[in-house]
């Protein structure tokens, strides 16, 4: 029998302690957390009597890991009514266009509105620009916004991708890596004259892998929970043996010897051996534990910067809206929040009893000031903006919850990607040591459930 420790008991770390537990179920699996609670980044509140997200609310289903983890818990799905949402903008209110790549589009139709006249013209005059030399060698990068200016122009950019990027990385695409937040159109761009080529390619190949791997490129884009998404680590904590979780203790060291690894863990310092380790912590977490067993993945580690955020859930009184799951708000339109979700209009579950409940997020990399404001006065400005937004007339809240997420997002900035390659590589050289995580392979929940397995398949070979 040997002994997996798992640090974090977020949805990386709970899939990969399931991941093994199912591999090896007379193993010992250890998850040890220094917070009291489980799930890390998603979490949820009872809102109006109902469990609601303030994390994640959301998982991609055409991206199998989360919904197959699902299956395998036998936890059924809720598929949204509506995904139809809008931007707002300075010249009013538009439409996404359909067709675009987080927000890049793949030619200039639909764009008429959402872009000015002058700027519909900037992306159609990409086709008379000099092709496209986009590297190959993954060890060049470029940011999103830099790319971008330069061949769609600035519109592009300020009206549809910086709402989209803001909504997923809380970043700056004038600071946000193209190869790291956009790798379908990364992987185009070599062999293509023009980013609007590049993105329609893209788009093309995701919908072929989406039919080879479910039989059709069709279905929900979106799955939830019935309890939220951040009932998903309860389900997998509670699929694991009895005490495995150690909530209120967190790992202060870690370091190799004769038999693997000891960790110092809890207020008392308890010595905890392991046969294999699995660190699925934030960067700067991982970077002080890994310290003493693989020092070549501290710098690469404290490269990684974190943008902190917010997240107003509310409960309004029934009232008539405006079609559609929600807005978009770009920085362009100087308004406090990046978004609202309509989740009366956009989940089923969430809608039936009377009331309206929306939710509505604060706060990007290097734009935190707003977040400085207490809580009471955070959440009265996030309340006033939405309900001018959404037009309400009825626009007392019966009930409001403010969550906040310091260092909740990852920024995957130019050269992430060599960043993540070198901690891989100095974490290589330990054996039965893994690092998994929105840190490496992506931010999203399936992102992390996929970061997971492929940690875990690792060190269970190690151990084979």
């Amino acid at each position: 029998m040997s002994r997996l420790v798992v640090v974090g008991a977020g949805i990386t770390g709970l899939t990969a302690a399931w991941a093994w537990h199912r591999e090896r179920p007379d193993d010992e699996v250890v998850v040890l957390e220094a917070g009291d609670r489980v799930g890390g980044k998603l979490g949820r509140v009872r809102l109006a009597g109902t469990w609601y997200d303030t994390g994640a609310e959301a998982v991609l289903a055409r991206v199998p890991d989360a919904v197959a983890l699902m299956a395998e818990l036998g936890l059924p799905t809720v598929v949204p009514a509506t995904t139809s949402a809008a931007v707002e903008l300075p010249t009013g209110r538009h439409r996404l266009p359909a067709g675009t790549l987080l927000g890049v589009p793949t030619s200039s139709d639909g764009l008429d509105g959402v872009l000015s006249p002058d700027g519909v013209a900037r992306v159609r005059a990409e086709a008379s620009l000099q092709p496209l030399q986009f590297p190959a060698d993954p060890a060049e990068d470029r940011t999103v916004g830099g790319l971008l200016r330069e061949r769609l122009g600035d519109e592009v950019v300020d009206r549809l991708v910086e709402p989209l990027l803001g909504g997923v990385y809380a970043g700056q695409a004038d600071r946000l890596s193209v190869r790291a937040t956009m790798p379908a159109l990364a992987a185009q761009l070599p062999r293509h004259g023009t980013v609007l080529a590049a993105a329609a390619a893209a788009r093309d190949a995701g919908a072929r892998s989406r039919e080879a791997a479910a039989g059709t490129p069709d279905g929900p884009v979106f799955v939830t929970l019935p309890d939220g998404v951040a009932g998903l680590p309860h389900a997998l904590a509670a699929a694991l043996p009895e005490g495995a979780v150690r909530l209120r203790t967190p790992a202060s060291s870690l370091r190799r010897v004769a038999a693997g690894f000891e960790l110092e863990v809890g207020a008392g310092r308890e010595v905890l051996t392991a046969d294999a380790v699995l660190v699925a912590v934030p960067a700067g977490k991982a970077a002080r534990l890994l310290a003493g067993v693989a020092p070549g993945a501290v710098e690469p580690l404290e490269g990684i910067p974190y943008a902190s955020m917010a997240v107003v859930a509310m409960a309004f009184p029934g009232q008539e809206l405006a079609a559609g799951s929600g807005l978009l708000v770009p920085p362009v339109t100087g308004r406090l929040v990046k978004g609202v979700t309509v989740s009366s209009q956009k989940w089923p579950h969430l809608s039936g009893d009377g009331l309206l409940r929306v939710r509505s997020s604060v706060g990007r990399y290097l734009e935190e000031e707003q977040l400085q404001r207490t809580d009471a006065d955070l959440t009265a400005a996030v309340v006033a903006e939405v309900a001018d937004l959404l037009g309400l007339s009825r626009p007392e809240p019966v009930e409001t919850h403010l969550v906040r997420w310091g260092g909740g997002l990852p920024q995957y900035l130019a050269g992430h990607l060599g960043r993540v390659a070198a901690v891989r590589a100095a974490v290589a050289d330990v054996p039965g040591l893994a690092v998994a995580g929105a840190a490496y392979d992506g931010v999203g929940v399936p992102a992390c459930i996929g970061s997971a397995r492929r940690a875990a398949a690792r060190l269970t070979a190690t151990l084979t």
